[in-house]
């Protein structure tokens, strides 16, 4: 059995596409996934399988579109590369603690992650490293003019977000 987290996106953000935590974990239980667990209320799913990433991924968006009529991404990653993603982060350990991590569906073709990573606003940085936009902000993210959708369009991948205390979290609730 492999250990993975769903990285659902979309979900109970602005009060939009409600999901609650309880219907979440259901879900998993239907889906037959081992161990399974919710972190939060946005799309945290921690469970064992022994399905492949794609398969797995496949099954979760079927079941919520089923469900709700949504069309989400879901990004699965095992536990391995959610480490992996965190020891990767090219800022100081001071600013990895208030930094984001836009997680990509998959590495984006070389000359667009360059283009990208030429992208400079004020106060705010911008690192492309193989599945992974780490982004930090010196001025909170809330006051950025940083766009996950422009970079998804621009870099042609889906994503998701999560923040350094999220991706800790998800590697705790793994143990």
């Amino acid at each position: 059995m492999v250990k993975y987290v769903a990285l659902i996106r979309g979900i109970n953000v602005g009060g939009h596409k409600r999901f609650l935590k309880t219907e979440q974990l259901d879900m998993l239980n239907q889906l037959g996934l081992n161990e399974p667990k919710v972190y939060l209320h946005t799309g945290n799913w921690l469970f064992k399988s022994e399905e492949t990433k794609s398969v797995l991924s496949q099954k979760i968006i079927k079941a919520i579109q089923s469900k709700f009529g949504w069309e989400v991404p879901v990004l699965v990653l095992t536990i391995s590369e959610v480490k992996i993603i965190l020891e990767n982060c090219p800022f100081t350990e001071e600013k990895k603690q208030k930094s984001y991590f836009v997680i990509f569906s998959e590495t984006p073709a070389k000359h667009l992650a360059e283009e990208v990573n030429k992208i400079s606003y004020p106060n705010e940085e911008i690192v492309i490293k193989d599945n992974c936009l780490y982004f930090y902000s010196s001025v909170g993210y809330g006051k950025t003019k940083f766009s996950m959708n422009s970079f998804e369009k621009k870099l042609q991948v889906n994503a998701t977000s999560r923040n350094f205390n999220t991706l800790n979290k998800i590697l705790d609730l793994s143990i």
